[in-house]
């Protein structure tokens, strides 16, 4: 699934006192009809406030991608659903900030709302910190929560705002939580273990690499507060935010102890149990405690600047910068270990069983009428559910008949719903949270014959997404120096794709995973041996039809290349599912390039046959046929 701001102008602000809030929600909103109700709302208590414009973040206090239902603050103001995305809202005006995967979704949904849509990456469109410094007049205040700003984040924010004389104001109480009257409250789901024969390595040596890391700055505390760096750490996940497995919490890990931060309902005795010795386990709200008493120790503190939130650097008043990098966990957690690794291979065989029978169903279906875009995606999820150690999906089905395939997040709903025809193309993207692993495929199928344009680009797409599988570079590269060999079939005829070509995967965790990619959009984090990425170029033709292909890719160590003084690192392309063969144009195709689509196709029918039956495996081995 295709693929986020020094010096303070104000000081921390706490602006009311709760029974204060209760009152001004019961002043200013009894009911909530529509954005531009709650925006006239908010603007009333901003005005109250005494700031000029406010920020809404789509994020969280863990500068999470993905949210809690309780924490979708951004959607509830904005009624924009995608998951990247930040509003900003002044008395007169409002905008949305978003990428290039929901630009299409983006028009539609915020169509009469009163905010207006700033293409991200765009030739045309100021940065929302230059609209903010533009839009604002010398000693006007932006509000902000600082839980939702990162400390770069914030640096960044400040920095820009400053030069045209514009305040941040930090203030705790966050607005839209005081209009949203029907909030929904955070899961009470208890967290889960996950088994050491699943992970390949216990809390105590998970800790004993995080400290020796720590050891080389001198630092004898580092908070986590990015919540897939805590389930891994303490081999734990959760069910907070849907089809991501981690729960709501905060860490800190010192020389001889570690603590971790969570509402103690969610705790079992037998996650006590597995915690030990290496554990002390605290209310959730006991952070702000525990900082507090941090900062008035004379000590050094790691924090994670893109994912420590501003309210920890205030609450360690200046102690923050102490030693401010990219936490250690961060790495080790994307660089998978073996008993890792073989997981997500393992699980890649029982996700590309379920997409088999789903494709076979799916094209024996629609010919008979009654298939739509919903129901393909509950049918799919219901194949994967009969697979060994399924958890649930890893995000929400991207299923989009022709132009909805072309907007590259698509979600289908009751209203946008519709049934697929024996002509035309669907795309479905799609994935599954397995104990062992996480999956993440998509295949762009015909439903019909396809046109000669509708080949061509599917073969140009697939052509950039071998080039990329075949790759062998030196150690050392990033994401961003190996893109052009998917891009560059496309770019040969003027197309492009706006979107990243590749993500990290977690294990059993997010589907989008850090610190590399292979994107634009790569901060010059060099891919490294035991990353699990996806690889997934695509073509989208605005209200005709969408095309990506996409595998998860394995970076390993190229032993035939490498040498003493240099290590060469190549692919392992390890998911598992047919390419549609009606939409490949063979002579489009290099002799390396078709040799390696006919041996991966050897290799799906191989590992897929011996759990499939013989009606599947016929149906497959035509399917896999070499061209």
């Amino acid at each position: 699934m295709c693929e986020r701001n020094g010096n303070i102008q104000s000081k921390y602000f706490s602006v009311r006192s709760p029974l204060h809030a209760r009152s001004i929600k019961a002043v200013i909103i009894m009911d909530l009809p529509d954005v531009p109700a709650r925006l006239t709302a908010l603007r009333e208590l901003m005005r109250r406030e005494g700031v000029q414009a406010y920020l809404v973040p789509s994020t969280d206090p863990h500068q999470s991608e993905y949210l809690p239902e309780c924490w979708k603050r951004r959607m509830w103001i904005s009624g924009f659903t995608g998951s990247a995305g930040d509003v900003v809202v002044t008395q007169e005006s409002g905008g949305l900030w978003t990428d290039g995967r929901y630009f299409l979704q983006a028009e539609e949904q915020l169509e009469g709302s009163g905010i207006d849509l700033y293409k991200m990456m765009t030739a045309g469109f100021p940065k929302l910190e230059e609209w903010v410094a533009d839009t604002l007049k010398e000693g006007e205040k932006l509000g902000i929560d600082p839980r939702l700003l990162s400390v770069d984040g914030a640096h960044t924010l400040e920095k820009k705002l400053k030069e045209k004389g514009v305040l941040i104001r930090y203030i705790h109480d966050n607005l839209i939580d005081r209009l949203w009257e029907d909030q929904p409250h955070p899961s009470k789901d208890p967290v889960r273990i996950l088994d050491d024969t699943f992970t390949g390595e216990n809390i105590a040596d998970k800790l004993k690499r995080i400290r020796e890391k720590m050891a080389g700055p001198r630092c004898s505390a580092h908070i986590l507060s990015a919540l897939d760096t805590i389930a891994w750490t303490f081999n734990l996940r959760g069910a907070d935010i849907e089809y991501n497995p981690v729960f709501i919490s905060y860490a800190v890990i010192e020389e001889d102890r570690a603590h971790l931060f969570i509402d103690p309902v969610k705790i079992t005795d037998e996650v006590r149990r597995h915690l030990g010795d290496h554990v002390e386990i605290h209310p959730y709200e006991g952070i702000k405690d525990h900082l507090e008493g941090l900062s008035g120790r004379d000590i050094k503190i790691w924090i994670d600047p893109k994912t420590t939130n501003k309210w920890t650097m205030l609450l360690l008043k200046g102690k923050a910068g102490s030693h401010r990098e990219r936490s250690p966990v961060t790495d080790f957690k994307s660089r998978k270990n073996g008993t890792e690794l073989q997981g997500m291979r393992d699980c890649q065989v029982v996700d590309g069983v379920a997409m088999v029978k789903f494709i076979k169903w799916l094209k024996e279906a629609v010919p008979k009428g009654g298939v739509t875009e919903i129901s393909a995606s509950d049918r799919l999820e219901a194949f994967r559910s009969e697979g060994d150690r399924f958890v649930g999906l890893s995000f929400s089905t991207i299923s989009g008949y022709r132009g909805h395939g072309a907007i590259i997040h698509y979600t289908a709903s009751a209203e946008s719903d519709v049934e697929l025809k024996p002509e035309g193309i669907y795309l479905v993207d799609s994935g599954g949270q397995y104990l062992n692993g996480t999956t993440d495929i998509t295949r762009t199928l015909t439903l019909g014959n396809p046109t000669d344009e509708q080949r061509e680009m599917f073969t140009r797409v697939l052509k950039g997404h071998i080039d990329l599988a075949m790759l062998r570079f030196p150690k050392g590269f990033c994401g961003k120096q190996l893109e052009l060999s998917a891009r560059a079939s496309l770019w040969k005829v003027g197309k492009n794709y706006n979107h990243g070509t590749g993500h990290g995967v977690g294990h059993y965790l997010n589907v989008h995973e850090g610190p590399m990619m292979i994107s634009p959009r790569d901060q010059g984090v060099p891919l490294e041996i035991g990353n699990v990425l996806s690889n997934e170029p695509g073509y989208y033709k605005p209200n005709e039809y969408g095309i990506r292909t996409e595998n998860l890719i394995v970076c390993l160590k190229d032993t035939e290349f490498s040498t003493d003084d240099v290590e060469w690192l190549r692919f392992e392309t390890i998911t598992l599912c047919p390419i549609d063969p009606k939409l490949v144009e063979p002579s489009m195709l290099t002799a390396e390039e078709r040799e390696w689509l006919n041996d991966y196709h050897n290799e799906v029918f191989d590992k897929l046959s011996p759990n499939l039956d013989d009606e599947h495996n016929e149906w497959l081995r035509d399917r896999t046929r070499s061209i």
